[in-house]
């Protein structure tokens, strides 16, 4: 089992900024990727960045430019840096974390941490 912990979200002004932290422990064989995905009200979940093990990196287009993953592996932490913030990337931010090797490989997901972006 793999627990994530997840930190950073809160209340910020359009135009700001937020940095989102996620970070894994437990039975750890092989983070294969992370990546945070967000649900806004009323709507479905979707992805918003990942990373993978060797660094690649892919964004949803509503936020490229503005938002940066990273992820320090030594840590098996994963972080989300949000520039340039607007009113509709308000929602609730989970992380999720695709770890194993072969049938034992599974996805975990973050309890969610909520960001508000005021207009």
């Amino acid at each position: 089992q793999v627990q994530l912990v997840e930190s950073g979200g809160g209340l910020v002004q359009a135009g700001g900024s937020l940095r989102l932290s996620c970070a894994a422990s437990g039975s750890i064989v092989s983070i294969n990727a992370m990546a945070w995905y967000r649900q806004a009200p009323g709507k479905q979940r979707e992805p918003v960045a990942v990373i993978t093990s060797g660094g690649s990196t892919n964004y949803a287009d509503s936020v490229k430019g503005r938002f940066t993953i990273s992820a320090d592996n030594a840590k098996n932490t994963v972080y989300l840096q949000m520039n340039s913030l607007k009113p509709e990337d308000t929602a609730v931010y989970y992380c999720n974390v695709d770890e194993g090797v072969g049938a034992d490989e599974y996805d975990y997901w973050g309890q969610g941490t909520q960001v508000t972006v005021s207009s």
